[in-house]
Parts: structure tokens; C-alpha cells; sequence
């Protein structure tokens, strides 16, 4: 099966990523190459990225680099470094600058930073290039636990009663809701009704799309090809956009993604993302939200209606790890607390 928007995404990074390794010592062109098996291109994007912050870090802060550029950082200037190194580069991350760009990063920022750096050390510990990793040894912020955020069962009534009737939208908006009425409601309604991610969403094509069978495939992360199954509801709300919203939107013959912007190509994980906060903000709470925060809505309604159900969650959300799953779904909803507090009689 074709996946186009995939496949130049790809290529893209593919092409940002020998961009970058040219201001990189060689070695780091060894480290990505050996994630490439088992990573995306996005992916090591991410790792690049993150190993230039710590090395900036070190040209800014330590005097032993002073004089040096990120390409004559050596693997031997690496191996030198100590726990005080990474305690300062971790207080260092609160607040920084590149160029006049304030940079400012909360645990979560943080804790990806040094596990990249941490993969980054083991790599070359494991292929004896080095022996010391001080970053092993750096101290790990502590990440806060969230509620997820989801919708009531009210909530994801309105939002999409506020899409097809467009009555809250502003006059600026209300100029464009004849051509992307149809879309916006396929589009929430997929995105509620079968979990995928934004992502994946503005991947899909038609060539994807078996109606027959109420199904579709999507590239899951990892580069993974997932069969999705939907209901009646999607079905209905695909199919009206198809027959009705999309022609409005005035595809090329050539162009074969499922969702269109009005610049007739296709729709962009921002325009959802924008689309999705822009309905969100009319149910008028102080939840903030976005198309993960759908996802997060069908994976615990899966989860609920299954009785509890980890594994048909896991599969359904396209995770491939069970704990991922278990993190954020498995912990008890407060209807549930509240159920269970009259269940031990003291008298």
C-alpha cells in the first residue's frame, strides 16, 4: 500500500538530518546510523537536536571548551567529563539562550535531554570507544503525574454539535465553515472515534479507506502498518465528506490524501491541531484541548466499556508496550473511587 505523506516526511528528515551531521564530529554520524533500525528519522532528529544542546552547553559554560567549535568536541573531551558536568548541564537547562532565543525547560524537557545523552554515551561505552559515562550517574528529574484530560460523554456531544452547526463560530470563521464544515466534523469524529493520532490522521489517503469493511490503515510509530476497524458514525461522517465536503475543497486528480486544506493539498498536523483547540475552546471549560486529548478520551471509553480491559486498549491504541497503556489508562477514574469508598461497612 502507498504512503505518501510518510514517505516524504521521510525524506525530508532524511535530508535535515545529513544537513545537520555536517556541523557534528564524525562520530555523531556513527550514533545515528546505528539507530536507524530502530528508530524514525523524527526520531533521531530529536536525539541530534538534544546531543547539539548539550554541546553548546559545554562551548557556553566549561572553560575547557573555550576555544573550541562543536566539530572539534572529541570523543576523548567527552570521556573526561564527571557527575559535577551533568549536575551543572541539568541546573543549566532551567534557562538558556541560543542567540537571543530564550530557552527554558521544565523536568519533562529535562529528563529527555539526558536520556538522549545517556543513549548517546552507552553507544560508544558498548563499541569501547570510551569507558567513562558520567551521564549514567547524572540525576534523573522527577516527572509529576497528570490526570489525563478527557472529554465527558457531554462534551464530545457539544464539540461535535459545534462543528456541524458552526453556530459559535466568529464572523471571520463563519466565512470559511461552508467548505470545511463537512471536514472538521470528519475530522473529529475519526479522531473520537478510533483513537489515531494527529499524525496519522493527516497521513491518511484514500486509497486507505476500505468502506466495505468499515476499515483503514494507518503507519503507526515505529514505521508499524495497523489495520483500524470503525463504527457507523465514522462511517457516516467519512462518507459525507467524501461525497460532499472534499469536492468543495477542490482536489487535483492527483492529489490523494484523505483531509484538504483550502489551499486544496493536503491538511497539516498544525491546521488539526488549530481546528481541534478552536472547537475545544466553545465548551467553554478550562480543559485545554487538542487532538491527543481525543485520543486520550476514546482510549479511556475503550478501556471503561471493556471493563478494564489493558490489552484490548493496548491494541487499539496502537501502543507497543503494554505499560505504556497501563501508565495512563490503568489508574482508577474518580466515579470508580468514589464507587469503591462504600464498599468496606465499618458497622
Amino acid at each position: 500500500m502507498n504512503y505518501k505523506y510518510h514517505e516524504e516526511e521521510s525524506k525530508k528528515n532524511i535530508l535535515k538530518l545529513r544537513q545537520k551531521l555536517k556541523e557534528f564530529p564524525v562520530y555523531c554520524k556513527d550514533f545515528i546510523l546505528n539507530l536507524e533500525t530502530t528508530t524514525t528519522t523524527r526520531t533521531r532528529l530529536g536525539y541530534l537536536q538534544d546531543i547539539q544542546t548539550f554541546f553548546h552547553f559545554l562551548l557556553e559554560m566549561n572553560p575547557s571548551f573555550k576555544n573550541k567549535t562543536i566539530n572539534e568536541i572529541t570523543l576523548n573531551d567527552l570521556e573526561q567529563l564527571t557527575i559535577s558536568d551533568m549536575d551543572e548541564y541539568m541546573s543549566w537547562l532551567d534557562l538558556y539562550y541560543n542567540g537571543e532565543k530564550e530557552n527554558q525547560n521544565r523536568n519533562p524537557g529535562k529528563y529527555r535531554k539526558i536520556s538522549s545523552l545517556r543513549t548517546f554515551y552507552s553507544y560508544f561505552c558498548k563499541v569501547e570507544r570510551i569507558k567513562n559515562n558520567p551521564a549514567i550517574l547524572a540525576k534523573t528529574p522527577k516527572l509529576p503525574e497528570h490526570d489525563i484530560i478527557i472529554l465527558e460523554p457531554n462534551e464530545v456531544a457539544e464539540i461535535i454539535d459545534y462543528a456541524e452547526s458552526g453556530e459559535k463560530l466568529t464572523k471571520a470563521q463563519k466565512r470559511y465553515a461552508p467548505l470545511t464544515r463537512l471536514r472538521d466534523v470528519a475530522i473529529l469524529v475519526l479522531l473520537l472515534g478510533t483513537g489515531i493520532r494527529v499524525s496519522e490522521c493527516v497521513g491518511l489517503d484514500l486509497s486507505h479507506f476500505d468502506f466495505k469493511n468499515n476499515t483503514f490503515t494507518v503507519i503507526r510509530k515505529g514505521g508499524k502498518e495497523n489495520r483500524i476497524y470503525f463504527g457507523e458514525e465514522v462511517r457516516c461522517a467519512l462518507l459525507d465528506y467524501l461525497e460532499e465536503g472534499r469536492p468543495l475543497l477542490k482536489p487535483s486528480k492527483e492529489e490523494t490524501a484523505l483531509f484538504l486544506s483550502i489551499q486544496h493539498k493536503r491538511i497539516s498536523v498544525r491546521a488539526v491541531q488549530d481546528l481541534v483547540k478552536k472547537y475545544g475552546n466553545m465548551l467553554g471549560t478550562n480543559k485545554s484541548i487538542s487532538p491527543h486529548k481525543l485520543r486520550h478520551t476514546f482510549g479511556t471509553n475503550i478501556y471503561q466499556e471493556t471493563g478494564g480491559d489493558i490489552y484490548a486498549a493496548a491494541e487499539l491504541l496502537g501502543h507497543s508496550s503494554i505499560e505504556t497503556t497501563r501508565k495512563h489508562y490503568a489508574k482508577f477514574s474518580n466515579e470508580r473511587k468514589k464507587q469503591l469508598s462504600n464498599i468496606v461497612k465499618l458497622r
